[in-house]
């Protein structure tokens, strides 16, 4: 089987989905938005004008099925006539503020033969019964690594204590002063650090090296930290966004906060002694194979025309 995949900008979950495929035996083509995507420079009307013969002009008689990867590849899709179309919203797509775009990719949802679904945070956007198919950790580079030998591989010193806020402090939606405020008010001695700008695969020493990752965004999709530092055993204190409850539903020593005093009262519990979490072996399906299998499922159904809904 051969999809052609689409997207706007990678990412590390997105890269990690096409590895399961291939390792699956699904050949995979990636065809991506032209133009850099910056957060604070989208791409123009002319970088999407170009897309679409870009999509087009791949022998699509070559490929079984194409798979838009976010709302804004959907319209391309479906715009080539011969192939079934899977899509998967990111999140953000189906539950932002950006009215155009919500709108966009829950009619894209209609037309689709296939919706799949990252969280079940998704489900009120797009009616209907859609398969929920989590975006997956690499279990193998996301594990647990004692604190001591993490802090002395990042240059840590062994002996403080230390929230990460996983995100640039420049992002409105990360809202970065509510972390600061919640570390100054929390009755516990912890420097709060930022992570950004290092590559991802130096990430889970960070992580590792931390006493808990703070997460005191407005709106997610995710997000994917909250997995990722389920995966290495480390507490996660988080408001109440995207997929963070049913991940860690069930976690230990992990909070999740509907204001915050709650984050605050969460600190304070989670960073009450040396205590890891017990994310990776509760969290279900947290790894990439079990996605790549219930991918490759959706992908067998819909070239068979079948309904994919109980995947």
């Amino acid at each position: 089987m051969r999809a052609l995949h689409l997207y706007t900008t990678t990412r590390s979950f997105f890269e990690e989905q096409l590895a399961a495929l291939e390792a699956r035996g699904i050949d995979c083509t990636a065809v991506g938005v032209p133009g850099e995507y910056e957060p604070d420079s989208p791409r123009t009307a002319a970088d999407y004008a170009r897309y679409l013969p870009r999509v087009l002009n791949h022998s699509l008689d070559e490929y079984d099925l194409v798979h838009a990867n976010y709302g804004l590849t959907a319209p391309f899709a479906l715009a080539q006539p011969t192939r079934p179309v899977v899509f998967t919203p990111w999140g953000t797509d189906l539950l932002g503020d950006r009215r155009w775009l919500t709108g966009l990719s829950r009619l894209s949802a209609r037309a689709a033969d296939a919706v799949v679904l990252p969280s079940r945070a998704c489900a009120s956007a797009v009616p209907g019964d859609h398969p929920v198919v989590p975006f997956g950790v690499d279990l193998d580079r996301f594990r647990p690594v004692p604190r001591a030998e993490a802090r002395e591989r990042v240059g840590w010193d062994p002996d403080e204590r230390v929230v990460l806020f996983p995100y640039d402090p420049a992002r409105p939606e990360k809202d970065y002063p509510r972390a600061r405020r919640a570390v100054a008010a929390a009755d516990v001695d912890a420097d709060l650090r930022i992570l950004t700008g290092v590559p991802h695969e130096a990430v889970p020493l960070y992580m590792n090296a931390s006493d808990a990752v703070l997460v005191t965004s407005t709106r997610e999709a995710g997000p994917m930290v909250v997995k990722e530092a389920a995966a290495c055993n480390v507490p996660v204190v988080s408001t109440d966004v995207g997929f963070v409850r049913e991940t860690l539903s069930g976690v230990s020593n992990c909070r999740v906060c509907d204001d915050e005093a709650a984050l605050v009262d969460g600190l304070e519990a989670v960073l009450d002694g040396e205590r890891r979490s017990d994310g990776r072996s509760t969290v279900d399906g947290l790894g990439i194979e079990r996605m790549g299998e219930r991918l490759a499922e959706v992908y067998r159904r819909v070239g068979r025309g079948e309904a994919v809904a109980n995947v």
